[in-house]
């Protein structure tokens, strides 16, 4: 059966608030906040009529070919007939797709290369054209996500689209080393970044939990610092080949010279410190580091970086360089003897003179040196990328300096922040009216990141979707596609998508959820889970002690960073506070509100079956005086009566002290319930 149903009238609002809907065909295209497609293109027509599909429909490929299109169109016709229900090839004579490629593609993905394309649907004819292979690749996930099923069958809308990215690196970062991610993960998760246009996979192999890539130069590496979760040199190779297919580059991540514990379990000789070391089971910054002052780590890291420079045949090599804290390098006298002599002023100076060492290496090997906003000290060469995770200004100072550079701060999905808090983050934002022309090309886009202290290979999916579509709309879209309601609005359409790729936030919780409460429809813990939250931030440390092996199977781990419940409960308070809310809004939000306070009722009786689930009570508890709080701070407003000072105060401790995680969960309904209760001291009466 098909995985979602929508109809043609709604995708017609693909561009609601242009005048393009209904201007003639000649008009100048502009870019699209609504409707379907996400990222949102560039230009966007619609025109009247539609392309029926049925089991006739057929892609052809014109111009240019090689395996890799035809590796595409297959992928598509899959996905195409997965989500349809409609076999197609059977035969000819029906609506077609033809696709023209102009020229070949880079052997070697490379930064920048053409990825834009033009798509017309027209009837029963659509065409698709593009200089090279990526803007193909861009082009189908389009067209995928145009395709509508309507009551009379599956359609795609006639229209003309001119599409292209605003930056040319648009990226996910994953973290395999705190906790390792398995290969089915990382490839599942590449297709999905196919489908919202990523080009960048950022591979962080190595950290102080984990040293996860073979080497066969130094196979202690991965020997003694891995617990034997690694992946080897044919994985990595599968996984380039199958990035690579999908227009992605793959970018490695070898931390150096601090998060480096797991390289010097196996060679002691290379930390700052007399050893043994173990590989560590902690988070956070670690003492840990390698010497930069003998030339015996250069030696080594020179026939290391050769390995795996090899291995990788992205022009982009990241050796890290963020949070070195140095004590090692203080607690040993012979580094401090260093740093004299060699007339350097701290240990900042030291790690700028390893990077710089460093950066010769990886030059000498034909890459170039990408490292986090650390590595950036007043002589790091030019070629190197300076990546931000620290805070604009660092990419600021960077693209003034002549530096390109990306941003990362705002987009670590690991914080649990909302799709829309990601979505208000635009690399250009704040600092372009401070930069010229040349120094804003220097910004060449971002990256999202999940570390993965708090994940793993079972849960990893719930934290990076479907948010990460959210960023991959800022990094490919125009910067004045900013319309969140359209962004949310074609997220929930795009989390129908996803279990097409293997990636099922909702079944992962749903299945947690059951496991916890041993019950086959744990209906009452569902709506519990469904209206709270993760803390947010670097929170979750300080509430409960987390180690490597600490099970991710609490409700803080089944849940979503962000309550949809909530999140469509908040919206409608806000309407009723400020008496703008219809009759169905105070129906909506009386229900949910009735749903919630009486939930702890139900949930109780299971609460003791087990630790995962008895740490709940005083949750399922605040859930319910919370909404109870809402439910008579609606009757106030709807009889047009006020609070009493003394009941505002009572409620507002009873918010406050709701505020406070419980069982490392937050409850993101005190809000807009506290906007309830406000509202009764003003004796809003519209409704």
């Amino acid at each position: 059966m098909p995985t979602r149903m929508r109809t043609l009238p709604a995708l017609m609002m693909i561009a609601s608030a242009l005048t393009t809907l209904t201007a003639p065909a000649q008009t100048t295209a502009t870019p699209a906040e609504s409707g379907t497609t996400l990222p949102a293109p560039s230009s966007i027509r619609m025109q009247p009529g539609a392309m029926a599909l049925d089991g006739r429909f057929t892609v052809q490929l014109t111009g240019y070919t090689e395996p890799r299109l035809v590796h595409a169109r297959d992928r598509f016709l899959q996905r195409l007939s997965a989500e349809t229900g409609i076999l197609f090839g059977l035969e000819a004579g029906g609506a077609r797709l033809m696709i023209h490629t102009e020229r070949a593609s880079a052997p070697v993905q490379r930064l920048g290369e053409d990825e834009s394309y033009q798509l017309a649907i027209d009837g029963q004819e659509a065409t698709l054209s593009a200089q090279n292979p990526l803007g193909v690749l861009r082009g189908l996930q389009t067209f995928l996500q145009m395709v509508e099923e309507t009551p009379q069958g599956v359609v795609v809308p006639d229209a003309v689209i001119d599409d292209h990215p605003r930056f040319p690196w648009r990226g996910l970062m994953i973290d395999s080393s705190r906790h390792f991610i398995p290969l089915p993960v990382i490839l599942q998760n590449l297709d999905a970044m196919e489908a919202v246009k990523l080009n960048v996979f950022h591979w962080h192999l190595s950290d102080d939990q984990g040293f996860r890539a073979e080497s066969r130069a130094y196979p202690l590496l991965q020997g003694k610092g891995s617990n034997g979760q690694y992946y080897t040199q044919v994985q990595i190779r599968e996984v380039i080949a199958y990035a690579r297919e999908r227009g992605i580059r793959v970018v490695p991540e070898f931390d150096m010279p601090a998060h480096a514990t797991s390289w010097l379990v196996g060679y002691p000789q290379l930390g700052s410190a007399k050893g043994p070391y173990s590989i560590a089971d902690t988070f956070g910054v670690l003492d840990g580091a390698i010497d930069p002052t003998r030339e015996s780590t250069y030696v080594f890291l020179n026939r290391f970086l050769g390995e795996m420079t090899a291995l990788f045949p992205d022009a982009y090599f990241h050796i890290g360089g963020d949070e070195c804290n140095g004590k090692e390098w203080d607690a040993n006298p012979r580094i401090q003897q260093f740093i004299r002599l060699h007339h350097l002023k701290d240990n900042a100076g030291l790690q700028a003179y390893f990077t710089a060492r460093v950066e010769r290496l990886v030059a000498a090997h034909g890459k170039i040196m990408e490292g986090w906003d650390e590595v950036l000290q007043p002589d790091t060469p030019k070629q190197v990328v300076i990546q931000s995770w620290r805070g604009r200004e660092s990419l600021l100072n960077a693209a003034q300096r002549g530096y390109r550079a990306l941003l990362s701060t705002g987009y670590y999905l690991d914080l649990n922040q909302s799709a829309g808090e990601h979505y208000g983050v635009d690399p250009l934002a704040g600092i372009a009216d401070k930069l010229t022309a040349a120094q804003r090309a220097n910004i060449l886009g971002g990256e999202a990141a999940i570390w993965s202290e708090y994940v793993d290979g079972q849960t990893i999916d719930t934290r990076i979707w479907p948010r990460m579509a959210a960023i991959a709309e800022r990094l490919w879209s125009p910067a004045d596609v900013r319309d969140e309601e359209s962004m949310y609005r074609r997220l929930d359409l795009f989390s129908t998508r996803l279990a097409d790729w293997g990636i099922n936030p909702r079944a992962i919780t749903e299945s947690m959820l059951e496991n916890m409460s041993g019950e086959s429809n744990p209906s009452a813990l569902r709506v519990l889970a469904s209206v709270v939250e993760p803390p947010q931030g670097y929170q979750r440390g300080g509430l409960r002690p987390s180690y490597t092996y600490t099970p991710l199977n609490h409700l803080v781990d089944a849940i979503p960073p962000e309550s949809e419940a909530a999140r469509r409960f908040a919206e409608v308070a806000a309407r009723i506070a400020v008496g703008t809310a219809t009759r169905a809004d105070w129906e909506h939000a009386r229900a949910m509100l009735t749903e919630w306070r009486g939930n702890a009722q139900k949930l109780a009786p299971t609460l003791g079956r087990s630790a995962l689930t008895a740490e709940l009570a005083p949750v399922s508890a605040t859930l319910s005086r919370v909404a109870g709080i809402g439910l008579d701070a609606m009757l106030l407003i709807e009889s047009g009566q006020h609070s009493t000072p003394e009941m505002a105060a009572e409620w507002e401790s009873e918010l406050k002290a709701a505020e406070a995680p419980q069982a490392v969960l937050i409850l993101p309904i005190v809000a807009p319930v506290r906007a309830l209760v406000e509202a009764t001291a003003q004796g809003s009466t519209t409704h």
